[in-house]
């Protein structure tokens, strides 16, 4: 073989980990590359008798003719192995240069193990969960430095966690492990600084609360890792801890954080006190957040009181999502709002609650560039357009964004505007005119459906009623409904309609004519993706928006299934979706809206091997693989008995094509004799 058959055989790969001009493959991977090049990785190997147990992973040099033979001997078991030696082998100069890395005490080390390995490995869903708890906690944001073991373990601390049984824990949940006695937990907070805001601070950036406007106090700041990043951000914080700030008085502050104490606390008690002490501070927000686990993770580990105690003797109290928002609401007689697993809001100020919850179910709206033409005798206005068009784009942008012409205060360059023609209605007027592509009246239609589901949300979280709103909110309600009473009552019919079992398959029905995409069980439910929930008629977004409401934030989520009958929802979340064309469920979320409740179904030990099948159905031609998508689906049902594609397993699907002479690669489909694609 020559460097350009080398290259041809490298270049279609797309499992592995493709790394800079390098990709890298475990041996267990190998069966799914070409034949060609599978045989050649031996024939080198046998040649140079490098035995199988030096090697576990290959390294294919793009650019060069080299193969690199390594081994990581604890790939299976360790989280993030090492390397222990190495063999390179040029094969253009006929030379082998061999590495050994066991004394080496900064040796490199693998990530995304997930990478290397193909989804049927019986480790795959353990290792894509470790990778993902390391995104959480944002450890992969500069690749440059994570490759050595020093470097790697410098990281995770600074972000503030410790392995722990080869995962991951937050720092101040790791108890010293000097101390064994389970009837005396010590809460010691370990000494270990961070320097990337924790999940529920950036619960609070995510929605524009650390945006220099409001003052910030952290119960329970550790070392004061947040605090830091705040300050150099130019906020106003301030942070209290019973063993690193026990002498910093505890003060009222705009928003309080309470991120992660609760789940640490052993007694119920002291965590009841603990809420109401940081409730009390908080003069407009409190953001609470604890750990969230299952059961299957739970039996893990020693139960101690109602919760857990790990091999370093940490206490950790984990909760499902209901259980937490039912703790937080029934200790503080509040509405708590889920923002994410295991993050939830609780506004004191009720009146940011209703502009939190108003901006939460605002639409984005990407409109088209505007064109202009001449009109009749405006070429006055026209000149001013040319001379200021920019700030004619911006206005308009905000009357299509309101639905309605803004305020004075609504618009930032209000003066510019009344200076060069007098008012904002006058600029309205000339600019619905000259505009071809005029979308006005689409905007208000949008901005109308978003009020009404916004007012029917307030009302499914059981929201008093407020006698003063936004001056924002009370010039929508006065140009969309009328008055607030108005607005009040057609909100509750939109609520009242969505425990209505015909009214949603009718919704349904209709939606599944107009969304781009979406796949249609009859008499049962209507599947999507999560990014058309904007254009579900409102009905289904206020069925949909009380889901999420009781859930949260859908980052982790890409299809919504709306169940006719039961008054459920799902959120089903995939690995790799954009990029498989056989996606494995990873997480199922059901939503019970008449119990208000939250069940939590996770694919990564018992269930591993679930396929999203036919998923051009749910996307658009936008999507990345769109047309190889819908290539694969037509050839796939070619394999599957039509009472068979739902539900059917991976293993069950291979079988299936093993029987029919037949293997997928990527998104190809090939005869078991080389060379015969389908």
């Amino acid at each position: 073989m020559d460097f350009n058959r080398y290259s041809q055989l490298i270049k279609p790969i797309k499992i592995g980990k493709h790394v800079g001009n390098a990709c890298y493959l475990h041996v267990s991977a190998l069966d799914a590359i070409e034949d060609e090049l599978h045989k050649f990785i031996k024939l080198i190997a046998n040649a140079l008798k490098i035995q199988e147990e030096q090697w576990n992973i290959i390294k294919l040099h793009k650019q060069q003719f080299k193969l690199s033979y390594l081994l990581y001997p604890d790939f299976d078991d360790d989280a993030y192995p090492a390397l222990q030696h190495s063999i390179t082998v040029d094969l253009e100069h006929k030379t082998r240069k061999d590495a050994d890395y066991s004394e080496t005490e900064n040796v490199p080390i693998l990530h995304r193990k997930e990478l290397f390995i193909t989804p049927d490995h019986p480790h795959y869903d353990e290792f894509v969960a470790i990778t993902e708890e390391g995104e959480a906690a944002g450890l992969y944001e500069n690749s440059r430095i994570i490759g050595f073991k020093k470097s790697w373990e410098r990281l995770i601390r600074q972000h503030g966690y410790e392995l722990v049984d080869n995962r991951l824990f937050r720092a101040s949940a790791v108890i010293n492990s000097e101390h064994k006695d389970d009837a005396n937990i010590d809460r010691h907070k370990t000494a270990i600084q961070r320097h990337a805001l924790s999940a529920p601070m950036k619960a609070l950036a995510k929605h524009n609360y650390l945006n220099g406007d409001y003052t910030v106090f952290d119960y329970g700041c550790g070392l004061g890792d947040d605090l830091r990043e705040l300050e150099a951000h130019g906020i106003d914080a301030a942070g209290w801890d019973p063993t690193h700030r026990p002498e910093v008085d505890r003060f009222p502050c705009d928003l309080v954080n309470l991120g992660f104490v609760i789940n640490v606390i052993e007694d119920r008690e002291e965590r009841i006190e603990a809420l109401h002490l940081a409730y009390e501070l908080a003069d407009k927000l409190l953001v609470v957040a604890a750990m969230i686990a299952g059961e299957a993770h739970i039996e893990k580990f020693r139960a101690y009181k109602d919760g857990i105690i790990t091999t370093l003797n940490t206490f950790q109290k984990y909760y499902s999502q209901s259980e937490l928002q039912t703790f937080i609401e029934n200790t503080l007689d509040e509405n708590a709002i889920a923002v994410g697993p295991g993050i939830f809001f609780v506004f004191k100020d009720k009146l940011e609650e209703q502009l939190f919850l108003s901006e939460r179910q605002k639409r984005h709206h990407h409109w088209k560039q505007l064109t202009t033409r001449p009109i009749g005798d405006q070429e006055k206005f026209e000149l001013l357009y040319a001379e200021n068009e920019p700030l004619f784009q911006e206005f308009w942008h905000t009357c299509l964004l309101l639905g309605r012409i803004p305020a004075n205060d609504e618009f930032e360059q209000s003066g510019i505007i009344r200076k060069l023609c007098g008012s904002h209605n006058k600029v309205f007027n000339q600019l619905n005119m000259l505009f071809e592509d005029n979308e006005f009246e689409l905007a208000q239609r949008y901005r109308q459906e978003d009020l009404l589901v916004y007012f029917a949300l307030s009302q499914f979280e059981k929201r008093k009623p407020y006698t003063q709103l936004p001056e924002s909110l009370q010039r929508d309600i006065k140009i969309f409904f009328g008055n607030y009473n108005s607005a009040q009552e057609q909100a509750k019919a939109l609520l009242f309609s969505i425990s209505n079992p015909e009214l949603i398959e009718e919704a349904s029905l209709k939606a599944q004519q107009q969304l781009p995409a979406s796949e249609l069980s009859e008499n049962h439910s209507l599947t999507f993706h999560k990014d058309f929930i904007e254009l579900l008629p409102s009905l289904l977004r206020a069925y949909v928006g009380c889901a999420i409401q009781l859930y949260g934030e859908l980052d982790a989520i890409q299809l919504v299934k709306v169940h006719f009958h039961s008054g459920k929802v799902s959120f089903m979340g995939y690995e790799n979706f954009d990029d498989s064309p056989l996606p494995l469920l990873k997480e199922r979320i059901k939503v019970k809206l008449g119990q208000q409740s939250v069940d939590f179904f996770d694919y990564i030990d018992e269930y591993n091997d679930q396929p999203l099948y036919f998923k051009s159905r749910y996307i658009t031609e936008d999507y990345p693989n769109y047309k190889k998508q819908c290539s694969f689906d037509k050839k796939i049902a070619l394999f599957l008995p039509p009472q068979a594609r739902y539900g059917i397993r991976l293993e069950n699907l291979k079988q299936i094509l093993n029987n029919n002479g037949v293997e997928i690669k990527g998104f190809r489909f090939y005869n078991k004799k080389p060379g015969n694609n389908i």
